[in-house]
């Protein structure tokens, strides 16, 4: 159960990962702007390895590192790596975000992160699941510092968060000088209300551009929208 996940163009073992592969990390994968031309690309918090493998398929980028802390989910992440045709451009540290960023000089046109975002304590009883889940272990705060340090002067910072922790992350992100360029609020349905929010940051500041996406009509009835931007991917769009 729970083992294999096939897209399109690369396929995701996910058995040793506490976090499975999931609307969030695809959609934000999916969503990521290209526009800049990424030659290099840091995905924090890799999980299995999905969003960083989205990023090889969609773009030229040299470069694609990925960062896991989670000793489990970094050989997976590896391994899903090696599996894939873009592996001599894939690759994962094993390390936390702040030890990271001491040892790297290089900056990066594109960072990507789907961060622990559960800020009260879970307990599922799966230690790897809560600890992946939970914002204590990579903090908002020490994310956006980090990104502001590792990203290029004209690269783009994408993230997806819980809405409800929208304002808070902002302000967090306008602290190091990252502003908003454009932001995607996501509902599972039409009359569902905003569960998550795709964040765009730049150190630019512009207008930001505002849009909704709804992921389904009904029950396995996809919107448009959504098939559109994840029809690269799912076997079935």
């Amino acid at each position: 159960m729970n083992k294999l996940f096939k897209f399109k163009e690369f396929t995701v073992e996910q058995d040793k990962c506490a976090m499975k592969v999931g609307t969030d990390g695809v959609l934000l994968g999916a969503w990521t702007s290209l526009r800049n031309n990424p030659q290099s690309i840091l995905d924090v918090g890799a999980g299995t390895g999905l969003i960083a493998l989205q990023l090889a398929q969609r773009s030229s980028a040299e470069l694609i590192d990925a960062i896991e802390l989670d000793e489990a989910a970094y050989e997976q992440c590896v391994q899903n790596f090696e599996a894939s045709q873009w592996a001599d451009r894939l690759f994962c540290y094993h390390a936390g975000f702040d030890e990271f960023m001491d040892e790297i000089d290089d900056e990066y046109d594109l960072i990507v992160s789907n961060p622990p975002f559960y800020v009260e304590e879970v307990a599922s009883g799966d230690v790897a699941r809560d600890l992946a889940r939970q914002n204590n272990s990579l903090p908002f705060q020490e994310l956006l510092q980090g990104v502001s340090k590792l990203l290029s002067q004209d690269g783009i910072f994408s993230v997806i968060i819980p809405y409800k922790q929208e304002l808070d992350f902002l302000h967090l992100a306008t602290m190091v000088g990252l502003h908003p360029s454009r932001i995607t609020h996501v509902k599972g349905t039409p009359e569902a209300e905003v569960k998550r929010s795709l964040i765009e940051l730049t150190f630019s500041k512009t207008e930001t551009k505002f849009n909704e996406l709804v992921i389904e009509l009904a029950r396995h009835q996809y919107t448009k929208q959504y098939i559109e931007l994840t029809k690269a991917f799912y076997l079935k769009m």
